[in-house]
This record gives C-alpha cells, structure tokens and sequence, in this order.
C-alpha cells in the first residue's frame, strides 16, 4: 500500500533517495557550523594563520592519503556499512575535540589529530556516498534529482553556516563542533537503514591493487575527466586556503569576527540554492562547457577579500559564487552519472577527489608563510589568478567543450554496464540536448 508521503513524492525520489537527502541535510547542518567552529578554536587558543593552516591540512593530508582506498573499498563492500563506519570516525572525533576545547584551550597536535581522523573518515564516506546517490537514481529526472538533493544538501549548509557563526560568537566553538558530533550520530543512524539490494552483487576481484588500477584506466581513458580533474586540483587547494586560512583572519581583523564571516558563508550557501533550483529547470545540452564557464566566477571571493570589501559586497560576491559552483556541481553529476559505470562509480569518484584535494594539504599549510612573504592582499590575488588561468587551460580540451547530454533513445540503446567503444564525446556529440565538491 502506498503511503501519503510516498504518493507526494516524485517517481524518481524514492526510500533510498530520501534517506540519503535527509541524512545530508543533517550533516550539512552540522558540518558548515563546525568549519567555522575549527578555525576560531585555534584562533581562541592563541594561535595564528599558520596554526589555522595546520589543522585545515591535517583534515585534509589524511583525506588524500586514503581516499583512493576508500574508493575501492566502497566497489566492493555494501556502500551503506562504509557511509555508517565512516560516520561513526566523525561523531567520536569531533565529540572529544569539542569536549577538548569547551574543557580549556587544547594543544594544536591534539587539534591536529582530531582533524585528521575526521578526514579518514571523509575518505571512506565521500566515494561511498557519491556511488550510492548515483546508482539511486536513473533515466532522464537524473540532473533533476541531483539538483534537489544538492540544494537540500547546500540549503543545510546556508543555515548551519549562518547558526554556526552566531553560536560561536555567542557560545564558543566547543559547542559548534559537539552538535556537528550530534549531527553525525543521527546521519549515520539515517544511512543504516539504506537498501543496496538493487545492486548488482560484485564479482570477485583480483584484490585491491586491481581494482586500484581498473579505475585508474577508467579515469585516464576520458580526457574530459582527467582534465577538470586537474584544473580543480588547483581551484579546490587556492579557494580552500582563502576560506579556511585567509577567510577567516580577514574577518577578525577587518570584519568583525566570527559572525560576519558567517554571514558571507551564509550567502554562498544561498546561492548554491539558488544554482540548484536554476539546474532543477535548466538543462544545458553542453554539460562540461557550462559548467566550466561557471568556475570562472570562484576567483571573485578571494579578490573580494583582498580589497577587503565590506560585508554586504563580500555576501553578494559569495552568493554569485555560490550559484555558479552548483551549476558545475550539477553538470558535472550528471556527466558522471552518464558516463561511468555502476560498478567503477566510487573508484572513479575516489580518483576524481583525490586528483581534486591533493594539493589543498599543500596550499593551507603553505598559506600562513604566504602572508608573511607577500602579504595578505597579494597572496589573495594569486589565488583569484589561479583560478582564472586553469579554467582557461581547460576550454582548450575538446571533450569538455563537445561533450553533450545523452537524450532518453540514447539512454536506452546505450548499455549502461559497458564501457563506450568510443572516446564519451565522440560518443555524445550528435545527442540533442548541468564538483566539494567545493558546495
């Protein structure tokens, strides 16, 4: 018997996708907050840029170093159980790190150790998750349903951003971080109760070196994929540096603290909303080419940093940023849901984040001797530099420019468990008529 809920319900949202947009919904909430908890609890316990830059890279150098393992892992092991594994890291590290600095001011080595078993678990859960989503949904709604789980996802982020800044101004960040901890016990409790039975079971393999190199030919064969890869290598380190490092020193030293800054991840986070109720109506046939004209606007909030502008036109840059980024984000879901088989997703997607974050450990270690070299404001206009130059290098590949939406005659003749006998844009060009990653 079908229940009033699931009668309200689209076609294409069904238990599994609904689990898994509310299990987001929850850690976004949390996790948006705690960011910004992070970076004051190093601040509040007298450190400086460099120290911010250390625990930021201390979430992410272990985040890298497992991420390819935790691909693999989630191709052969129930995608659930990792999510939850995962989850489980994440509430008992962020717990002990709040209780760590509601207690008094803790060493930077224990903020350091604490930050990087979270990125442990981000490493197993993030590949886990992006296959599960995947392989939930199917058929044309496809970039529709992305869109809706994405603007879920960032419209949690919008207020745990806001909520967050707010309650570490008025309640310190020890308590941020131990409803992020909260945060996580319920998502993973939420992900427990996923149905992978619609999954084929795998076949045996020839352990995990192989299967390591078998997405390995999966990604390198699809030029596309390789090459956006790339340029976000260097786009996820620079703007990660200028939100975790540089963001937040601006904030307290031109802005007002905590809760200004807040405001304008805030406003990021609204416009990522907005960019995914734009993708939920607009489907651009071009699906690479679109997305990658919208992470030119990702240099504009460390330039407005650099100036620094006042809050109201650093909340407006954010928020266009925002829109933009959710335009890639969805294309490029899409482009993968597309392209990719079932059983190769989360090592795929296991490549495409460590090719993206590898560098991130380097760039906020790097950010605090930066400043002090350059200065603050000329180490900003680098970053927006970057960004500029490496999506410009992208346009040149032919695959991001040609690569198109497969229309549904071509969704049912093409087989889905097979990898295409042509390079994806050959394969696509003639089809009728859009990655955080960073959201």
């Amino acid at each position: 018997m079908t229940t009033p809920a699931a009668a309200r319900r689209p076609s294409w949202a069904g238990r599994n996708y609904t689990l898994l947009t509310a299990a987001a919904i929850v850690t976004n909430l949390g996790s948006h907050g705690a960011l910004i908890a992070a970076a004051f609890a190093v601040l509040d316990s007298g450190g400086d840029g460099g120290d911010v830059g250390l625990v930021a890279a201390a979430r992410t150098l272990p985040l890298v170093l497992f991420l390819l393992i935790g691909g693999a892992v989630a191709d052969r092991l129930p995608r659930h159980h990792v999510m939850v594994a995962a989850n489980a890291l994440n509430c008992l590290s962020q717990a002990v790190f709040a209780f760590l600095v509601v207690s008094g001011a803790p060493p930077l080595w224990s903020m350091m150790l604490l930050t990087g078993l979270g990125g442990i678990g981000q490493a197993f859960f993030g590949p886990a998750a992006e296959g599960m989503l995947m392989s939930t949904v199917s058929g044309e709604q496809a970039s529709r349903a992305f869109a809706l789980y994405r603007m879920a996802m960032q419209g949690a982020g919008l207020g745990g951003a806001a909520l967050g800044g707010l309650m570490v101004a008025a309640l310190g960040p020890g308590w941020v971080l131990a409803v992020d901890a909260v945060a996580f016990a319920i998502a993973g409790a939420m992900r427990s109760f996923l149905d992978v039975s619609h999954i084929p079971a795998r076949e045996p393999g020839g352990g995990l070196l192989s299967d390591l190199r078998e997405g390995w030919r999966e990604f390198i064969g699809r030029p596309w994929l390789w090459a956006i890869v790339a340029q976000f290598s260097v786009v996820v380190a620079v703007v990660g540096a200028a939100e975790a490092v540089f963001g937040p020193l601006v904030a307290r030293d031109e802005l007002g603290g905590a809760g200004p800054w807040g405001l304008a991840l805030g406003a990021f986070g609204a416009g990522t909303v907005g960019g995914a109720i734009l993708m939920m109506r607009w489907k651009p046939r071009r699906l690479l080419l679109a997305g990658t004209l919208c992470v030119f606007p990702l240099a504009a909030p460390s330039a407005a940093l650099a100036v620094p502008l006042p809050v109201w036109g650093l909340a407006a840059v954010m928020f266009v940023s925002g829109v933009a980024i959710e335009v890639f984000g969805v294309s490029w879901m899409t482009t993968m849901h597309q392209e990719i088989p079932e059983e190769k997703l989360s090592r795929v997607a296991a490549y495409d984040w460590f090719g993206s974050i590898a560098m991130v450990p380097l760039a906020t270690a790097l950010a605090g001797p930066a400043e002090v070299a350059f200065g603050r404001s000329a180490s900003l206009w680098g970053c927006a530099a970057l960004v500029v130059v490496v999506t410009a290098l992208v346009l040149l590949v032919p695959d991001v420019r040609n690569l198109t939406r497969r229309t549904p005659s071509r969704e049912v003749a093409a087989s889905p468990a097979a990898p295409p006998a042509s390079p994806p844009a050959t394969r696509s060009a003639d089809a009728e008529s859009t990655v955080g990653r960073l959201g």
